[in-house]
């Protein structure tokens, strides 16, 4: 049986009829970039997650580059971030001539460890006054702790830029109310890469906050600092969200939850399939743990992580029977060769690195059928019975 890690055709072919409208409706508007669509995309996207504002960007990279910018993060400035997340994370600070602050991750959900934050601005006080920004992820479809992050925050009044790459549509408890990835700290960025649970047909990003100020600042640093146009009251630059990609995306909106829902369901069968083979009993493998149950969408599972003893052969042994799995992420930030300068070593952030040897990405996609996961959890189960 052929299991791929992410099956985009499936998702498409349902939809197909409408975004091919869609898109004839972009080329006959002869609009392609920002425009009707974009703005439409941006008002349906800040009610979903429950800003007043969004802003359309040319990716997710983009949202944080930009909101980063927006936020006058400049020359040796102190950013804190967690260690381990997708590369732009990390590669937007120092592209401003900022210095990343890296913080080891909870094992259990691979966020930011809020404890190891809190310890940060203990063991630095001579350092605080340069913080300009913390930026918690939300890594793989699960909020990070956000209380004490908000916290820190209020504190010390720095702004916090959440990462939310992964997460649209994830819920965390705060103060008594259910708040969306996104709307917690002073600006939330979402990426549209295709394999995103709202996924576009090539690149596209959003910001989104409740700051007037800020989300015009963002506006015109987009579209290269100018207002009016070849007028330019600051250096911005070209993070313009094409039009083609925001009609795709408000095709695929009111789908969304659905796609949720059927990701949470195989999430669970997966957990019910493993529990019926000794895996779990003999350690060999750790499922992925929801820590809101209580909320419908506490977790998204953009990604569906699991630990295996044996990660590599693991893999190989997968790959071989047809089933496609990925690693998220092979090297955390203080490892990467182009970090160097920062003077980071190995050893310096452990869970990181345990999660870097040991995590593996199974297919979650919503139409991933029942047959499909149980051949899958058979695989696994034979690897380690066999080797």
């Amino acid at each position: 049986m052929k299991v791929p890690l992410l099956d985009l055709g499936a998702q498409i072919k349902r939809l197909r009829p409408e975004i091919i409208k869609a898109i004839e409706e972009v080329i006959d508007s002869n609009q392609y970039i920002l425009g009707p669509k974009v703005a439409a995309l941006e008002e349906a996207i800040s009610d979903y997650v429950g800003c007043r504002y969004a802003i359309g960007t040319s990716s997710g990279t983009d949202a944080l580059l930009s909101s980063l910018m927006a936020l006058g993060i400049g020359h040796q400035d102190l950013v804190i971030t967690s260690v381990y997340s997708f590369f732009s994370t990390a590669s937007v600070i120092v592209r401003l001539s900022a210095r990343p602050i890296f913080i080891d991750i909870d094992p259990i959900t691979y966020n930011i460890d809020t404890k190891r934050l809190e310890d940060w601005f203990k063991k630095n006080r001579e350092e605080v006054r340069k913080v300009r920004a913390i930026i918690p992820v939300h890594l793989y479809g699960q909020c990070a702790d956000m209380g004490p992050i908000l916290d820190i925050s209020r504190r010390y009044n720095i702004p916090v830029i959440e990462d939310a790459a992964q997460a649209l549509g994830a819920e965390y408890r705060l103060e008594d109310r259910v708040f969306k990835a996104g709307s917690m700290g002073n600006v939330g960025c979402f990426s549209f890469f295709p394999s995103k649970n709202l996924g576009a047909m090539g690149d596209g990003g959003m910001a989104v906050t409740n700051d007037k100020e800020l989300a015009d600042r963002l506006r015109i640093i987009r579209v290269h600092g100018a207002r009016p146009k070849y007028f330019h009251s600051l250096i911005g630059g070209n993070f313009r969200l094409d039009s083609i990609q925001a009609a795709i995306l408000l095709v695929k909106l009111p789908y969304l939850e659905r796609w949720h829902k059927e990701r949470r369901k195989n999430a669970e069968r997966y957990e019910i399939l493993f529990k019926n083979t000794k895996l779990l009993e003999r350690q060999l493998i750790k499922l992925p743990k929801v820590l809101y149950k209580d909320l419908k969408n506490g977790h998204i599972f953009n990604q569906y992580i699991i630990r295996a003893k044996r990660r590599d052969e693991l893999r190989k042994f997968l790959k071989e029977r047809g089933i496609g799995t990925a690693i998220y992420y092979p090297l955390p930030f203080h490892l990467q060769p182009c970090f160097r300068y920062l003077g980071y070593k190995k050893g310096d952030f452990p869970e990181a690195e345990r999660a870097a040897e040991e995590t593996l990405a199974l297919p979650i996609y919503p139409e991933l059928t029942e047959e499909m996961q149980v051949y899958i959890v058979e695989k696994i189960d034979e690897f380690y019975e066999i080797s």
